[in-house]
């Protein structure tokens, strides 16, 4: 079996034990930090401070995510044992992700949103500079997932996020955190 990354692209703090993971390939999890303490008493103080527990950002390249020089967790670490979770930006992603996940050139994707293939507002939008499609009109248009980060073993993400218990915490999404 090949050995997949599942490269975060965003993290967020949901209260002092819990993390949002949101994954390269457009599914969010829940993490929860209080089962590291068993097996790792070092993040401790993460739990104790919530300013230190407010300092995770991505690892540049995503494969991970850092707090400092002594504490990070690696981005499977996040995905094997986080909690698939709902949220209104599942189905979103960016068009440079979508490429590599698909593996197609940029191009491919801007000539079909100006020939219509991909509608703007539908099934892409456009965010400043930043260029998002949906998972659904990818799927549509190209074809299930052909990126070689893509394990056929590995839970079907969307399918796991809509049967995922809903996320209860407000307000998610009135802010994103940075990537």
């Amino acid at each position: 079996m090949e050995y997949v990354f599942h490269r975060v692209k965003s993290i967020g703090v949901v209260d002092a034990n819990t993390l949002i993971a949101q994954f390269e390939d457009g599914i969010s999890k829940i993490y929860d930090m209080r089962q590291l303490l068993g097996r790792f008493p070092g993040f401790k103080p993460l739990l104790e401070n919530r300013q230190l527990l407010e300092m995770v950002h991505v690892e540049g390249s995503g494969y991970g995510v850092v707090w400092d020089d002594e504490l990070d967790l690696s981005c499977n670490e996040l995905w094997d044992n986080g909690t698939p979770v709902p949220t209104p930006f599942d189905d979103l992603l960016a068009l440079s992700d979508a490429t590599e996940l698909w593996g197609l050139n940029e191009s491919t994707l801007r000539k079909a949103i100006s020939y219509g293939k991909l509608r703007v507002g539908y099934d892409v939008c456009n965010f400043g500079k930043q260029w998002v499609v949906t998972r659904s009109a990818m799927i549509r248009e190209y074809g299930p997932l052909k990126s070689r980060e893509w394990d056929s073993n590995s839970e079907p993400g969307m399918l796991a996020a809509e049967a995922a218990p809903a996320y209860n915490k407000t307000p998610f999404g009135a802010s994103c955190p940075d990537s």
